[in-house]
């Protein structure tokens, strides 16, 4: 028996969307058989259903897939409503405790990073983005960590294609600039919100990764500059790393 006639029916989309996400480029449907083996007018047809209901999407009408805010909204809802939403949100109490400030965890999407978890500090004064805040990628501090994570090539393409608007006198709004700022960023393993989204306020953020060392969300605590500077944000950054990886312990070690 092959291992395409192994595959179950009710299986062969999950395995086309298991590879997709597991894949850091887009992938046109043969592309994707690759990885699979099962008729090719079998993976093209179950590909179109995928489009046809907004899983996938094909960008510019392209021939090659990658995965759509559909799919990302399931991927996100899932993290959120499992049993690791609970650790999780445990240990972004421990951080915002010992930081005093409020703790994020945002995941990329359409629009920018959607905060999908947050622990807000009890200071009277605080800077409020609820959960299912939508912020730029440009100009915060998960946003950048996420632009820095990509491979060069895509990095310099989502720039490209991104509207670098300026929030705050401090907003890099050129491509060039931003560029070697996230250059700098992945060779440091964390990035800083110097006023750049929102005036007085400043941020810091690090990546959550998974096993295979790709981005899955930002770890950041946020806070207003009369209270906290840069420098201090940057003196912590050991303890926002060390939570991280924790997190990526709790959402990718293997059941029980």
């Amino acid at each position: 028996m092959s291992e395409s006639e192994r595959i179950p029916t009710n299986l062969r989309t999950l395995r086309i969307l298991e590879v997709l996400g597991q894949s850091d480029q887009a992938m046109t449907a043969t592309q994707i058989n690759e990885h699979i083996g099962l008729p090719k007018q079998t993976v093209h047809r179950l590909c179109v259903t995928l489009e046809e209901n907004g899983f996938l999407t094909r960008p510019g009408n392209a021939k090659k897939y990658q995965v759509a805010r559909r799919l990302r909204d399931l991927g996100s809802g899932l993290l959120h409503n499992s049993r690791d939403h609970v650790a999780r949100h445990q240990i972004l109490k421990e951080v915002a405790e010992q930081v005093g400030e409020t703790v994020n965890y945002a995941v990329p999407g359409n629009e920018g990073m959607s905060y999908l978890d947050r622990v807000e500090t009890d200071w009277p004064f605080r800077i409020q983005l609820p959960i299912g805040t939508s912020v730029p990628f440009h100009c915060t501090a998960s946003g950048k960590a996420f632009l820095a994570s990509l491979a060069p090539k895509k990095r310099e393409a989502l720039v490209a294609s991104l509207n670098l608007k300026k929030m705050t006198e401090h907003t890099l709004c050129d491509s060039a600039s931003l560029l070697e700022e996230l250059q700098n960023i992945r060779k440091l393993g964390y990035s800083t919100d110097r006023e750049e989204f929102m005036n007085g306020m400043i941020a810091i953020a690090v990546p959550v990764l998974d096993p295979h060392g790709r981005f899955v969300a930002g770890l950041a605590y946020h806070g207003p500059s009369q209270r906290m500077s840069l420098t201090e944000a940057v003196e912590r950054k050991e303890l926002l790393q060390g939570a991280a990886a924790k997190l990526s312990d709790v959402l990718f070690q293997d059941d029980a």
